[in-house]
């Protein structure tokens, strides 16, 4: 999806580098879910857990300062 894309691009340029180990790792994993799940978690319709919390929110983040 291409929205998918513009937000996690987002999160790379800014975000990625600067971010701690277990943060990469978390971003790592949630790439390895699947289109309709990460829309849910980056819509709000479903909850992250653990390190995907933190990471969503810096996709978010990202987002509105883009």
């Amino acid at each position: 999806m291409r929205e998918l894309d513009v937000l996690l691009l987002a999160y790379l340029e800014q975000c990625f580098a600067g971010a701690g180990a277990r943060e990469q790792a978390a971003f790592e994993a949630l790439l390895g879910l699947e289109d309709p799940a990460l829309m849910d978690l980056l819509l709000g319709r479903s909850r992250p857990a653990g390190e995907l919390a933190d990471v969503v929110a810096g996709i978010l983040r990202a987002d509105r300062h883009r």
